[in-house]
């Protein structure tokens, strides 16, 4: 795929009417149109190594930031790599009813790290967010979260290389905490979605099956108290 900046200063990009992202305003995956961008003659002056680039969400209107590394200066255009930065990201959303608190705590700062594109203290602080859940569910919740996590390997069909990182990351020894192994983007995706399961399996799906079933014996109480004889009914 081209990106580029000509000598006219126009802006190509090859798959312009397909290239979309999670806007980070509306925090709906859409269609993003290009609006300004550096004019040729000045990036032939300073030759920057990277540039950045406004685009419009055609969702709701709001600007977009991208940074993209130059690729190359060339005599007519100026090429980009097709590897960009969102400078800012969606706000990660996550149901924190049935977490316990200092885990809720945790974890909103580590989604607050990732939006903030900080992705090795977002990866400290899932290591500190999931020691919490291990301490909260004992040796058994450990090893049930253990096999959890190979079960979203297998199913998201994750790398070695990459389950190897997150393994480290979730499952190394306290005394390793100096020796977390650096995240890229791509790779804190990952651990993200590592974690947002594991937090989902062991807490929030277990609470709102349980508030489900509370619900449902409470409505079968009553509709049996309704069926009952008027003299057959309790009274306080």
């Amino acid at each position: 795929m081209s990106i580029f900046v000509d000598k006219d200063d126009q802006f190509h990009h090859a798959h312009g009417q397909h290239f979309a992202v999670s806007c980070p305003s509306c925090s709906v995956l859409s269609h993003i149109s290009p609006v300004s961008w550096p004019r040729f003659a000045e990036l032939e002056r300073f030759k920057p190594s990277e540039v950045g680039l406004v685009f419009r969400c055609d969702a709701c209107g709001e600007p977009v930031f991208l940074k993209y590394p130059v690729k190359a200066y060339l005599e007519d255009r100026v090429e980009l790599s097709t590897n960009y930065q969102e400078i800012e990201r969606p706000r990660e959303r996550f149901d924190f009813t049935y977490l316990p608190e200092d885990s809720e705590i945790l974890f909103r700062e580590a989604l607050n790290c990732y939006s903030a594109n900080c992705m090795n203290a977002f990866s400290s602080m899932c290591r500190r967010t999931v020691r919490h859940v291990f301490s909260d569910l004992g040796e058994s919740g450990k090893m049930r979260i253990y096999e959890q996590c190979n079960d979203i390997r297998d199913m998201a069909e994750v790398d070695e290389d990459t389950f190897d990182l997150v393994r480290q990351i979730l499952f190394d020894s306290d005394d390793q905490l100096d020796t977390l192994p650096m995240l890229n983007g791509s790779q804190a995706g990952v651990l993200m979605e590592f974690m947002r399961d594991i937090l989902y399996q062991s807490y929030v799906r277990k609470g709102k099956l349980q508030q489900a079933m509370m619900m449902r014996r409470y409505l079968t109480e009553d509709a049996g108290a309704e069926a009952l004889p008027e003299g057959n009914r309790s009274t306080a």
